[in-house]
C-alpha cells in the first residue's frame, strides 16, 4: 500500500528531475493544439507493480489527458498486453511518458522477482519478506511492488518495530539484558525481534521473550535444530546470504518467514512501451 498524497510529492520531484527547464525537444517540435493515443504495452510477460502511479503521473503533468487503465497492481499479464491507455494533448503525452514508463518497469521488475521466488517456496510454510535494502526515496513504492509480488513487507522504518543485531546485543551486555532494556519503554503493541548466529542465542532469546527470532546465516541443520527446539512458540525469520538457488531447501527446514533483499536490490528490468495506437 501507499499513500497517494506522498506519490504524488515524488512524482513532482521525478517530473522535475526530468524536465529540468522545459521539455526542449516537445515545445520546439509540437504544436500545442495536437493530440496523441498512446498505449503502454508489455512486451513480455511480468507481475504489475505501479500502473496506477504511472497513471498519476500523466494526469499530474498534463490534467485534460484520458488515463484508462487496463490491469491492476498484482495482476500477471501476457507479451502484448494493454497495460494503459492514453489521449489527449500530444506534448502531455509525450513529456511525461518517460518518468511514466520508468516508475512502471521498476515497481514491476520488484514484482516479477518477488512472484518467481514466491513460487519456488509455495509448498512449504514460509512466506518471502523484504529488507530495508530498498532505493532511498523509494521505499514506499518498491515495497508495495513486493506485495504486489506476493511477498511481505518486513519493517518499513526503524520506527516499525525493534530489531536487535550484534552491535545492539554487544552494547548491551547480551541478549537477555538487551530485551530487557527495549521492553521497559516500548510501546504495547510493538515488537522485539532478535538476530541470533548461534542457538545458545536462540535459546537465550526465547527465555528474554523476544516476538520473533532471525537465523542469521545458519546452516541448514542448524535451522532445522532451532525449528524443534522453538517449536512455534517464536516466528522463526531465516536472513543473510539468501539466493534464489538456496531458498527452496531453507524453507523446508520449517522456518516461518525468509528475507532477502535481492528482490528489491537485483530485480532485472521489465520491457514496457509506449506505442501509438491503432
Amino acid at each position: 500500500m501507499y499513500d497517494p498524497f506522498a506519490v504524488d510529492r515524488l512524482i513532482d520531484l521525478w517530473l522535475t528531475e526530468d524536465i529540468g527547464y522545459c521539455d526542449l525537444t516537445v515545445q520546439t517540435m509540437i504544436e500545442p493544439g495536437e493530440q496523441g493515443h498512446f498505449h503502454m504495452n508489455a512486451r513480455e510477460p511480468m507481475t504489475i507493480a505501479g500502473i496506477e502511479i504511472a497513471a498519476r503521473v500523466f494526469r499530474r503533468y498534463e490534467p485534460r489527458l484520458e488515463v484508462g487503465v487496463s490491469v491492476k497492481d498484482g495482476d500477471a499479464v501476457k507479451k502484448g498486453d494493454v497495460l494503459l491507455t492514453v489521449k489527449g494533448p500530444a506534448s502531455g503525452i509525450l513529456t511525461g511518458e518517460r518518468v511514466a514508463l520508468n516508475i512502471v518497469q521498476h515497481m514491476s521488475a520488484i514484482a516479477t522477482e518477488t512472484a518467481r521466488w514466491v513460487a519456488l517456496i509455495a509448498h512449504t510454510k514460509a512466506r518471502l519478506i523484504d529488507t530495508r535494502k530498498t532505493t532511498p526515496g523509494l521505499r514506499m513504492i518498491e515495497k508495495h511492488a513486493v506485495a504486489c509480488g506476493g511477498g511481505l513487507n518486513h519493517r518499513l522504518g526503524l520506527d516499525n518495530g525493534v530489531m536487535l543485531k550484534d552491535n545492539h546485543i554487544v552494547v548491551c551486555g547480551g541478549i537477555s539484558a538487551a530485551v530487557a532494556r527495549a521492553k521497559k519503554t516500548l510501546p504495547t503493541l510493538t515488537k522485539i525481534e532478535v538476530e541470533c548466529d548461534r542457538l545458545e542465542q536462540v535459546d537465550e532469546a526465547m527465555a528474554a521473550g523476544a516476538d520473533v527470532i532471525m537465523l542469521d546465516n545458519m546452516s541448514l541443520d542448524d535451522m532445522r535444530t532451532a525449528v524443534k527446539r522453538v517449536a512455534g512458540k517464536v516466528p522463526l525469520e531465516a536472513s543473510g546470504g539468501i539466493r534464489f538457488d538456496t531458498i527452496v531447501a531453507i524453507a523446508e527446514t520449517g522456518v516461518d518467514y525468509i528475507s532477502t533483499s535481492k528482490i528489491t536490490q537485483a530485480a532485472p528490468a521489465v520491457d514496457i512501451g509506449l506505442d501509438e495506437a491503432n
